[in-house]
């Protein structure tokens, strides 16, 4: 591997250490704080922050602070209130929401968009070393799902004070030190050159010129259930970790290693995907954008339906696994597939902005939506005050059934309503290159 690729593969490691340190094990630490009636809201403003963000900091870096540089304050901004957030849990003698959620949601908002600039960073280094992008990229990639699996298991094995950090603010230092890391690392990164005469408007980076797609009814539907859809996708990162820890304060699993690892197990579902990913090009040409999609829907149907019915225990504890096996089809064939669809569909000169359009419906709009409801659910089932934990874990999986009879409803609705058969044919480097995804 030449040293650029090197270079942007220990970047990718990086960029999703620092999320991976704490997505899907914060709930265990609030839910241990005492604030797990609000885990909802830490991953709620995620999907707020994400509807304008990027795009503005994507501006930025277009127009006037060369994309590296701005990777490297963006990751410096966010570190900062990371690590701010982890000293105020660890001063306070009682941990409050307000300035918790306060310090948090700024480290949030400058960390999503530096999402995008790590895959303009790369994309210009390897144009710059003249290396085909669509060849080139995709191993890279991979790095950054080693690097927030990496991340996940030191979170969950690493002892501090007798604790797991999966169950401390150490997640969120963790974090913290990750985006310094890359802060300073930015910096060694090639040179992208800024356009100040460009004419991109906030508005266009926001995919709202693509809303002229609503014309088209296809496009209209096909956009419609990909929010629907969007509405689960940060449900389990919510409170999947929390959910099989949970079971730890049962007698009757007290000593289960599944419920002390919790985010160790979760993170098999990140493995599942980078496996799934390669599935795409095959099941697109055989069974087209409607019949993909639709097995993405009866994924997710699947990966809460297991959850509802697992437990700690054999055989419960194989369906906690084959819900993280599934996972990888219902993350990867929805997010790929869909945009790779849009791209089909679209005017190249509103290509991007529909992508944008279908990034806002689905992590934006609907995973925001999804979050909220979901956490209505939980605080109703769960966290209600006066239960044991024997009826918080009958609940969660009440919650569980809950969602996936939502996913399943979604489904039907998609197979009966929406028309299409046209079967795109791609090949594995661009179903891969045109949706990394985590």
């Amino acid at each position: 591997m030449s040293s650029i690729k090197v270079k942007l593969a220990g970047m990718n490691f990086l960029e999703f250490a620092v999320w991976g340190a704490y997505l899907t094990s914060l709930g265990i630490y609030l839910a241990g704080a005492n604030l797990g009636d609000k885990i909802y809201w830490f991953y709620t403003v995620q999907g707020i922050v994400s509807i304008f963000m990027p795009a503005i900091v994507g501006i930025v870096a277009d127009r006037w602070i060369q994309a590296q540089r701005m990777l490297s304050l963006c990751h410096l901004i966010a570190g900062l209130f990371m690590a701010a957030a982890a000293y105020y849990c660890s001063t306070a003698e009682t941990v409050e929401f307000a300035p918790l959620f306060i310090l948090y949601t700024v480290s949030v908002a400058f960390f999503m968009p530096t999402i995008g600039l790590a895959n303009s960073v790369a994309y210009t280094a390897l144009n710059k070393s003249g290396l085909d992008t669509v060849k080139h990229f995709p191993p890279i990639r991979v790095f950054g799902t080693v690097g927030f699996i990496a991340s996940m298991l030191l979170t969950n094995f690493l002892t501090i004070d007798g604790d797991s950090m999966q169950k401390t603010y150490f997640q969120l230092l963790s974090s913290g030190i990750f985006s310094f890391i890359l802060a300073a690392y930015a910096l060694t990164l090639p040179q992208c050159p800024t356009s100040k005469g460009s004419s991109a408007s906030i508005s266009e980076a926001l995919g709202l010129r693509a809303f002229a797609l609503f014309k088209d009814r296809k496009m209209a539907i096909f956009f419609i259930f990909s929010m629907l859809l969007g509405v689960s996708l940060q449900i389990t990162n919510s409170y999947g970790t929390t959910f099989i820890h949970a079971f730890g304060a049962v007698q009757q699993y007290a000593q289960s290693w599944v419920a002390q690892n919790a985010t160790a197990l979760i993170s098999l579902s990140q493995v599942s995907e980078t496996l799934c990913i390669l599935l795409i090009p095959f099941f697109l040409k055989r069974f087209g954008i409607k019949g993909v999609m639709l097995i993405a829907m009866f994924g997710w149907v699947l990966r809460f339906g297991f959850f509802g019915l697992g437990n700690p225990e054999m055989p419960g504890v194989i369906l906690f696994v084959l819900s993280c096996v599934v996972y990888g089809v219902a993350f990867d064939f929805f997010n790929i597939s869909g945009s790779l669809y849009v791209d089909k569909q679209t005017d190249p000169s509103i290509r991007s902005s529909a992508q944008g359009l279908f990034m806002l419906m689905t992590n934006g709009v609907g995973a925001t939506f999804g979050t909220l409801a979901a956490g209505a659910v939980v605080n109703n089932y769960v966290f209600s005050p006066g239960l044991t934990p024997s009826q918080a874990i009958e609940g969660w999986h009440i919650s569980w059934y809950i969602f996936a009879a939502y996913a399943l409803a979604v489904a039907v609705l998609f197979w009966i309503i929406f028309r299409d058969n046209e079967k795109p044919k791609v090949t594995v480097d661009q179903a891969i290159d045109d949706n990394n995804v985590l």
